[in-house]
């Protein structure tokens, strides 16, 4: 996720408690959609539909974490 910002997500990672909240946010939300599209006779497809959206508004939301902090610099 965003390559070009590896270095400076690191950074925020370490320095941004929020920005670290979002991230580890996303990461579960991946985590759970993974396992649950592996095991599709355990959840409903409208339940996977949900999370991706949840999943993209923080993957939005990092972005523009992102972009804030690079023009900072």
């Amino acid at each position: 996720m965003f390559p070009e910002y590896r270095s400076l997500i690191s950074k925020l990672k370490q320095e941004d408690n929020r920005f670290a909240k979002v991230f580890e946010e996303h990461n579960a939300l991946d985590h759970e959609i993974i396992r649950l599209e592996q095991n599709p006779v355990t959840s409903g497809l409208d339940d996977i539909e949900v999370l991706k959206r949840k999943k993209l508004k923080l993957k939005d939301e990092l972005y523009t974490m992102l972009r804030e902090a690079d023009k900072a610099e």
